[in-house]
């Protein structure tokens, strides 16, 4: 199973997608599948329930997702911060930090509520906060490829081809 952790607009469905299709592998998105298991978007579990409620969810459903292999997985972006989920990806996976800077990571979330940690006064503050909190986290991934403003989905797949080949996790 190859886990794609970091922030929220770093690329980690679409390029989960791509990367999925190109080793002929399934694709999960853990942030869809607790929706579908919770019959409501992550934005009305934040608001009814909470964080905390949230993450419990998201651990449960990640614990269940990782045993379909092989696949792709996408976790949302505060799932690799719990030490539990973190365990469970190094037993059975190989975590693959996607890592953007705060411009970047700008450029493609501004504007989207359905991002509940940024539903701030000012978002892009919140945003910069989370790079400085969890980027030491997810700098224990396994490996991590930078993902720039403008670099292609194929571009992406390529790179994390190329580091899973020399790693000799792929053929």
């Amino acid at each position: 199973m190859l886990v794609l952790v970091g922030l929220m607009g770093a690329g980690k469905t679409s390029i989960g997608k791509k990367l999925a299709e190109s080793l002929k592998v399934g694709f999960l998105d853990a942030d869809h599948e607790i929706e579908l298991a919770a019959g409501m978007s992550i934005v009305e579990i934040f608001d009814k329930f909470g964080e905390n409620y949230f993450r419990k969810g998201e651990c449960k459903v990640i614990k269940r997702l990782i045993k379909l292999e092989p696949q792709i997985l996408a976790t949302g972006g505060g799932a690799f911060l719990s030490q539990e989920i973190r365990d469970i990806i190094n037993l059975h996976g190989v975590s693959i930090w996607l890592k953007a800077d705060l411009e970047t990571l700008w450029e493609r979330v501004s504007g989207n509520s359905n991002r509940p940690l940024l539903n701030e006064l000012n978002p892009k503050l919140a945003l910069e906060q989370l790079i400085e909190t969890r980027y030491p986290v997810y700098n224990e991934a396994d490996i991590t490829i930078q993902s720039t403003e403008h670099i292609s989905h194929a571009t992406m797949v390529r790179k994390i081809l190329h580091e899973l080949k020399k790693k000799h996790i792929i053929y």
